[in-house]
């Protein structure tokens, strides 16, 4: 009678230099963006139907995790002719989440900021067209009823009067 263990062994040996030659991983490697830090903005994940602040459509919106979930990738269909797209992500060097949005109008912004109060906070600077500069700000704020609302607040000047661009709820469309 042939002992279990040593065939055991061989057989072990054998899957682990046939996952050797043919490239397979023998073990599997977990994600590097698992963490709770890089699920802090989950709620925005999925497929919206966006109001505006008056009641009417401003448009649908896509949110999916990509990249082994390390990326939130936007993909925004205004109810008019605008269109864009943004990537975020948690960088875990500078402990920041961080997006950079374009569109179709030329508009090009860099943000990056946190959750402060159970809101996702993302501001940057923006040069516009005159010269000038401009601070952005968005804020995320996950609801009760699964809705949330994107806020994004413009300013022009050093005392920090905020201008609203931007005040949609998002529902989920699907």
């Amino acid at each position: 009678m042939t002992p279990v263990l040593p065939v055991l062994k061989a057989l072990l040996g054998i899957l682990a230099l046939n996952g050797a030659l043919t490239g397979a991983p023998s073990t599997r490697r977990q994600s590097p963006c698992t963490s709770a830090e890089h699920r802090q903005f989950d709620f925005w994940l999925g497929e919206w139907t966006v109001i505006n602040a008056q009641g009417g459509l401003a448009g649908t919106n896509r949110i999916e995790a990509i990249l082994g979930g390390c990326v939130l990738y936007e993909s925004w269909t205004g109810a008019g002719v605008s269109r864009g797209h943004s990537f975020t992500l948690y960088d875990r060097g500078d402990h920041r989440w961080h997006q950079t949005w374009v569109d179709n109008a030329g508009t090009f912004l860099r943000l990056a900021g946190g959750l402060v109060n159970g809101e996702m906070v993302l501001e940057g600077q923006r040069r516009l067209a005159d010269g000038s500069e401009t601070t952005e700000r968005i804020t995320w704020t996950p609801n009760a009823d699964g809705s949330v609302r994107q806020l994004w607040q413009s300013s022009r000047d050093r005392a920090m009067r905020w201008t609203v661009v931007f005040d949609g709820t998002y529902r989920r469309s699907r």
